[in-house]
């Protein structure tokens, strides 16, 4: 019985696999035919296949067991039959990941249970695969141009390419250009087989080979009326990064195997986490998995870690730790919210939701949810624990010498925007501050108004970038009323708004964004000149307009100094 469960568990994952392989495939048609509407709808039921798929399997299992199905010593069994079966797989932690997805449906475990789950704290996914993903090779030599022909040639999509001779052309002399400005000599362009798509764009992906070592490469493409047209060239690390970022949505890439590509990307980017580039390939749950591993590793090697109240103003919603010493923060809904919070558990659930799904445009941070997770108690700070469990009693509960969370979002640690633009020096305050405008009017073209725009909801990243992290007020643009404020009477200016202007829950007032962002002179004018837009209820109603009537509105995932000349 152990050996027949575990096959069809595994049966049941290389079904899923087949599965998430079939929605993918059909990125590069959509790219082709410009069809974003069901690009969407696909990028959706990708997301949605994994639940699905697990809970057909639960059903096949309870049909197998009958009564048994939840007796522990029949899945300690079926686990070490699962593990010979997947053991020469060199996606072997994909299937283990499932199986530990079945495992706590059914015990509904707290913590871990290695003798019914695969944990390995200290495994390294990748280990060993490196150099083994097949790459084409294009050599520099004397033709960089005809090189770069070969490579499109190779990528055929079935509109053609708008212009081939000039696209080739236009890579070749802008790789050429950045190498030379690096100084490193060229000896080849590798890219990885497979085409990657992403909302309405498609990638090749790379790397430059300068022979001492290398650097990433990525071209990216738009579909025309008149074929895919080559848009941009991302040799610049910190931009490649962002296109592979904890802020973007998942890649739909046909890839034969998953962790060689995730190596070979970790060699091109080794400051970003192994689950990161999982979770951007699609494989939301492996980067869970992951995230899990290097969090409570890093917590079990240092046993002296303190888990502290996260840096920046306490929230109403959310009570927020962090590992002091490590780059995530973990939010737990509270049981009630402070005023003028006015919405329910189950709608800041529904938020997080949302944008899971969400196009991210680089700008919503990545909050994984868990559930069940267990913590050494005395690792936490006397505060956190005691606004825990005063506070967040729900779903936070002490259980021994251990702490139980029983549902949380864990996300990358930001530095506070409010925070920063305080401490840093003046000139990296004010580009942040500045790129805080470009986020808001980035997520405003994706359809997304932040609710709360309070510097304390957004973060900065490791490069300087503005990310929003807060979601309990989100919505979308066109479900919102942008207006202007009406001319006061005589003697209403001393009066606080709601008693001369009548509104309602879904009115927004831009003009008043800047009273209370509670920014310096100089900051609040630097960001007024660059985006005055965000402050002007016009352009924010122009924009639902054009939601309302369809429309898309395109945020490129690369600065315009990516862009090929025309």
């Amino acid at each position: 019985m152990p050996a027949r469960a575990a096959a069809l568990i595994l049966d049941a994952f290389l079904d899923y696999n087949e599965r998430f392989a079939d929605i993918t495939r059909r990125a590069k048609r959509r790219f082709e035919q410009r069809d974003w509407r069901a690009a969407r709808i696909d990028a959706l039921a990708r997301i949605d296949l994994y639940d699905v798929c697990v809970a057909e399997t639960l059903a096949r299992l309870e049909r197998l067991l009958d009564d048994r199905v939840r007796s522990r010593s029949l899945w300690s069994s079926m686990r070490r039959e699962y593990a010979t079966l997947v053991a020469g797989l060199l996606d072997r932690e994909l299937p283990k990941t499932y199986f530990n997805t079945l495992s706590r449906r059914f015990f509904h475990t707290l913590g871990v249970d290695p003798e019914i789950e695969f944990v390995a704290l200290d495994l390294d996914p990748v280990r060993g695969v490196a150099g083994s993903v097949a790459l084409d090779r294009y050599e520099a030599g004397q033709d960089l141009v005809a090189e770069c022909a070969r490579l499109l040639a190779d990528r055929p999509f079935a509109i053609g390419y708008a212009d081939a001779p000039r696209a080739a052309a236009a890579i070749a002399r802008e790789i050429a250009e950045r190498t030379f400005e690096d100084g490193q000599p060229l000896r080849a362009i590798e890219l990885l087989r497979p085409v990657f798509y992403r909302e309405r764009r498609a990638y090749f992906v790379g790397r430059l080979d300068h022979g001492d070592d290398c650097t990433p490469l990525v071209i990216a493409l738009t579909s025309t009326p008149k074929g895919a047209h080559a848009d941009a060239v991302l040799t610049n690390i910190n931009h490649v990064s962002l296109l592979f970022g904890y802020a973007r949505n998942a890649f739909h890439a046909d890839l034969p195997t998953v962790a060689d590509t995730v190596a070979f990307l970790e060699a091109l980017m080794p400051h970003k986490p192994v689950g990161e580039i999982y979770s951007v390939l699609g494989r939301l749950k492996q980067g869970k998995t992951e995230r899990y591993r290097d969090l409570f590793r890093h917590l079990a090697l240092h046993p002296g870690e303190r888990l502290v109240r996260a840096d920046g103003e306490r929230g109403m919603v959310m009570a927020v730790f962090a590992p002091r010493d490590y780059a995530v923060v973990v939010k737990v809904i509270r049981d009630r919210f402070a005023y003028p919070k006015d919405i329910a558990r189950r709608q800041v659930e529904e938020k997080y939701r949302l944008v899971y799904g969400y196009d991210r445009v680089g700008r919503l941070v990545d909050a994984q949810e868990f559930r069940n997770l267990r913590f050494a108690r005395q690792q936490f700070d006397a505060d956190m624990l005691a606004e825990l469990t005063a506070e967040c009693a729900e779903t936070v509960e002490v259980d021994g010498d251990e702490v139980v969370l029983r549902h949380c979002y864990v996300e990358r640690k930001l530095r506070p925007l409010n925070l920063y633009a305080r401490e840093a020096p003046p000139d990296a305050a004010r580009r942040a501050v500045v790129d805080y405008g470009q986020a808001i009017k980035d997520l405003a073209r994706s359809n997304v108004f932040p609710g709360d725009l309070l510097l304390k909801n957004f973060g900065v990243s490791r490069i300087g970038r503005a990310i929003f992290y807060d979601y309990d007020e989100i919505s979308l643009v066109e479900h919102c009323r942008f207006r202007r404020l009406p001319q006061p009477r005589e003697g209403d200016e001393t009066l606080p708004m709601e008693d001369w202007v009548s509104y309602n829950e879904s009115d927004v007032f831009p003009e008043q964004f800047p009273r209370f962002l509670g920014l310096p002179e100089a900051l609040r004018s630097a960001l007024m000149t660059a985006h005055p837009e965000i402050f002007d209820a016009d352009w924010w109603q122009s924009l639902k307009q054009r939601f309302v009537a369809g429309d898309h509105v395109d945020v490129a995932p690369y600065p315009p100094s990516a862009r090929l000349p025309e």
